[in-house]
């Protein structure tokens, strides 16, 4: 896989916790540690794309 492929593979699975996240904020009933465990998640891949993006224009 190339790092290109990476990237988007990465900021498509970004955007998706994103969109899982908002919708179960809008559930009263969702477990809080649930939504805290896939935010840690998100903030996890946020961080390794900025750290290939980082990596790819120093190349």
């Amino acid at each position: 896989m190339s790092m290109q492929s990476h990237l988007v593979e990465l900021e498509r699975r970004h955007a998706a916790l994103e969109r899982k996240i908002e919708n179960a904020l809008l559930h009263p009933s969702i477990d809080s540690l649930e939504v805290t465990t896939m935010k840690r998640k998100k903030l996890m891949l946020k961080e390794e794309i900025e750290r290939l993006r980082k990596v790819e224009t120093l190349h």
